[in-house]
């Protein structure tokens, strides 16, 4: 008998790739669970979502923890506490140090809307269309010591060459929403 993979989501807003995840889990379009979500803003809306979903969270505030090697190993503790066999930044807006690294290396995930390495960091879609992109995309990718710099597993591709900027970000998540289950279904059966 098999069991399913169990995934932590990682999030800092209104967690809508956490949504897509976990109800994509939830329909069995993603052979796992979504055991544990994490929020370094307590009051962001992702919170609500996971209590929604029952999915057990840990919200916290960085400023209550001495460093962030501290912050980083509770972090580990509640994954480890979860047997948590992959880990998915999805709008975490937090750098992931070795800390977390040297005990989840390999086993987490991001998505960057930017087709990599284009636009890499924060304001990616502003800088994107700023420059006068006209071909926008989503990039997911392994999570290493540099900033959206680790080994690519996936993007898409979409053509845009409107101005505006929330008809553009419409436009990304739904590629996000779609392609980020895809990617991890991918991922757990190799």
């Amino acid at each position: 008998m098999s069991h399913k993979k169990r995934i932590a989501i990682f999030a800092s807003g209104t967690g809508s790739n956490f949504e897509a995840i976990t109800v994509a889990c939830e329909e069995g379009r993603v052979p796992a669970d979504v055991v544990a979500m994490v929020c370094d803003k307590p009051a962001a809306r992702v919170v609500e979502r996971a209590a929604l979903h029952g999915v057990e969270t840990f919200a916290f505030d960085p400023k209550s923890f001495p460093s962030k090697a501290e912050m980083e190993c509770a972090i580990a503790d509640f994954l480890d506490e979860r047997n948590v066999d992959l880990v998915c930044l999805a709008g975490y807006m937090r750098i992931i140090s070795d800390t977390l690294l040297s005990r989840y290396g390999g086993r987490i995930i991001n998505i960057h809307p930017s087709l990599l390495p284009a636009f890499q960091g924060a304001r990616a879609v502003e800088r994107a269309m700023e420059y006068g992109v006209k071909i926008f995309g989503v990039t997911i990718h392994y999570v290493d010591q540099t900033v959206d710099g680790g080994k690519i597993i996936a993007q898409r591709a979409f053509p845009y060459e409107g101005d505006d900027i929330d008809e553009l970000f419409g436009l990304i998540h739904a590629v996000e929403h779609q392609l980020y289950p895809e990617t991890i279904t991918r991922l757990l059966a190799d």
